[in-house]
């Protein structure tokens, strides 16, 4: 298998479409569209090493809780249950984000970082967007008044029987990575160590 070149489709701001062109395993000239938020894509530039967000995975110290969004999806027509997340602005470290995004989202003050993950991919097939999972604690008190206009957040405290109760709700919208933490959470308990909150 061998990336062997690629045209970018569309001319947007924040995300593009492009055809990868590549070689598979007999040969065989093949193309693959996918969608970047890179000028040119991953497989092409080589740059794996830099994540494009953060998704904190946040535990208030103060109320012994897990932090959780729920947050309006415009390409679900819903809501969604996931963890405060956004992107990495220009030079910043994964520490500034980190701790910008969760005043920004949330309006709590980002304590101390116990984990960060390397850089995860959610949908390998459509996008080479890749994030870093922070495992942090945080404290003070849930704000929403510096959301963006483009954002419709709900700020939510969960104690593991409200995990438990989230997961078993077939009606629930969860993002992946909220609910492998959730199920971790929910048979673990009440917890300050990473351990509780899903760290491996």
């Amino acid at each position: 298998m061998k990336i062997t070149g690629f045209k970018k489709l569309t001319d947007a701001r924040w995300i593009n479409l492009f055809d990868v062109f590549y070689r598979d395993k007999t040969g065989r000239e093949r193309n693959w569209q996918i969608v970047s938020r890179n000028r040119r894509p991953k497989c092409v530039s080589g740059q794996f090493n830099t994540p494009d967000a953060v998704v904190m995975i946040p535990f208030h110290t103060a109320e012994q809780k897990l932090v959780v969004l729920r947050e309006y999806r415009v390409s679900l027509a819903g809501f969604q249950y996931e963890f405060p997340a956004g992107l990495i602005d220009g030079n910043e470290s994964v520490e500034e984000a980190s701790r910008r995004e969760l005043m920004e989202e949330t309006g709590l003050s980002l304590t101390a970082i116990t984990g960060i993950s390397p850089p995860l991919y959610n949908t390998a097939g459509l996008t080479d967007e890749s994030v870093v999972l922070v495992h942090c604690d945080c404290d003070g008190v849930s704000s929403t008044e510096k959301n963006q206009g483009t954002e419709t957040i709900q700020v939510h405290f969960l104690s593991s029987a409200d995990a438990l109760r989230i997961i078993a709700d077939s009606t629930a919208v969860c993002d992946v990575k909220l609910w492998m933490v959730l199920q971790q959470f929910a048979r673990q308990g009440r917890g300050t160590g990473s351990e509780a909150r899903g760290v491996p």
